[in-house]
């Protein structure tokens, strides 16, 4: 019923002058009620779909940068063929890339807030683009660093997991951690599942035509990434998924901070945590076992021991393949579980698998590999949902995106130390075996400091997304 206007303490009755029409009361009717409930119904469908849309453009944009940054990996053996430059050469140039990569992250959230998801990560295909393109015509081992370092380093940088979480925060307020480990699994599937054809491309027509097939599909999806992608549903006069309609919605202004002071301003906040240090350490040993170990050395590792380097790419692959399984069903424990809890499992496990990697390489595939391919898939990426999700519930939707890309920045600096240090382990030692080794205890390290973790507040029930509470 709507209420009388005072401008007293004391409501009182508006006079109707003479020949006026008394005020109706404008209680809902019978007719009304449906038809508001219809327009509700509508609204929440149109902005199911519309955040749907985004989230499958943003799935494939982490596919396509995950692709072209994995494609230094593949590239190392042909460039050292042609080149002559040394594994260790190479391998720090691979580092620099991944280093670059995950510095990238942070500043890269933070300019996606003062100046637009859609126009950042169009800058980063072309820089891609640009990058990859010029490979082909490089000669000195100095080119090799800044194209794969400064070009795709950073290109894809800004096609990091950071991006897709500040997509999930923004578009779902339901289904965050399935969203994100359907992410994480695009993420994974672009950096395994292409390996085996960009090695085909490099060993067939040449590592030139492989880096000439990435430049053409970075350049290709920029149209269609401008074309198709929405910052945020406030931009559309929608609320994101799942949305309480009597929730207040946040302000969607771009703050006027220069993004790099932005992320500065709030790694600073965020290293008077424990919390965040702990989830910095981590997301190194993560990056360290993933990224910089597997990812970069399996190939070289496996081929030491006899294995064809198209088996080895392929295995990676079925690693891709189980991880997209892996992470989306970690994504829905993050729902429903205290997330610190499923990153000790995740860690210690991963840290059993890696002891006994080393002992399964042989010419031919035994079954005790298989058992690791299919583990390890399962366990690659599968930490990112519930490090997102702590990343929101100690710092808050508003400082997730750039507290997680500071994570991620670690997780990065972690891949390139081990992917320097293995390749320095097998020049020195003629055996990868010191480099699973010095893995699993690092990850080990990494479950045992997750336990003091505690989530802020209660958990929600099933279904529901953790709040915002800032945590202690």
């Amino acid at each position: 019923m709507k209420s009388p206007e005072s401008s007293g303490p004391t409501a009182l009755p508006q006079a109707v002058s003479p020949g006026s029409t008394p005020a109706v009361d404008s209680a809902p009717t019978l007719n009304s009620v449906p038809s508001a409930g219809r327009a509700s119904s509508l609204e929440g469908a149109q902005a199911a779909r519309r955040a749907w849309t985004v989230a499958a453009l943003t799935l494939l944009a982490l596919v396509a940068g995950a692709a072209f940054r994995s494609t230094t990996g593949a590239l190392l053996e042909p460039l050292e063929s042609e080149f002559g430059w040394t594994r260790s050469a190479t391998s720090g140039a691979v580092a620099a890339n991944l280093v670059v990569y995950g510095l990238t992250a942070p500043f890269a959230a933070a300019a996606m807030e003062r100046f637009g998801v859609k126009r950042v990560v169009a800058g980063g295909l072309l820089l891609t683009a640009a990058g990859s393109a010029l490979t082909t015509v490089m000669s000195e081992l100095w080119q090799l660093w800044i194209l794969w370092g400064a070009f795709i380093g950073a290109g894809t940088g800004v096609m990091a997991l950071v991006f897709g979480s500040i997509v999930a925060n923004r578009w779902f307020a339901a289904r965050r951690g399935l969203v994100m480990g359907l992410f994480s699994g695009a993420n994974a599937c672009g950096q395994l599942i292409f390996l085996p054809l960009i090695v085909h491309l490099a060993h067939s027509p040449g590592w030139r035509a492989a880096a000439l097939a990435v430049a053409f599909v970075a350049a290709l999806a920029v149209p269609l990434w401008l074309l198709g992608f929405a910052d945020r549903p406030q931009d559309l006069g929608l609320r994101p998924y799942g949305e309480n309609p009597d929730d207040p919605q946040p302000d969607p202004v771009p703050s006027p901070v220069p993004a790099w002071k932005l992320a500065v301003v709030v790694l600073r906040e965020a290293a008077c945590r424990r919390v965040f240090w702990i989830l910095a350490f981590t997301f190194f040993v993560c990056g360290w076992s993933t990224n910089g170990l597997v990812q970069t050395h399996f190939i070289p590792a496996a081929h030491d021991h006899g294995m064809p380097a198209t088996t080895a790419a392929g295995l990676l692959a079925i690693i891709g393949v189980f991880d997209i399984a892996g992470t989306v069903l970690s994504g829905w424990l993050t729902d429903r579980f205290d997330p610190a809890l499923l990153l000790v499992a995740y860690y210690g496990l991963r840290g059993l698998s890696l002891l006994f990697i080393n002992t399964m390489l042989a010419p031919a595939i035994e079954p005790p590999l298989w058992i690791f391919i299919v583990f390890y898939g399962l366990d690659w990426v599968a930490t990112v949902p519930p490090t997102v999700a702590l990343c929101r519930e100690h710092f808050g939707i508003q400082r997730a995106g750039i507290v997680f890309g500071w994570v991620f920045a670690a997780h990065m600096v972690g891949a390139g130390i081990a992917s320097t240090a293995a390749g320095w382990i097998r020049e020195s030692t003629g055996s990868y075996a010191l480099a699973w080794m010095s893995a699993a205890v690092l990850c080990g390290v990494a479950a045992l400091s997750l336990c003091v973790i505690r989530s802020p507040g209660r958990r929600l029930p099933p279904g529901r997304p953790p709040g915002d509470a800032a945590g202690t």
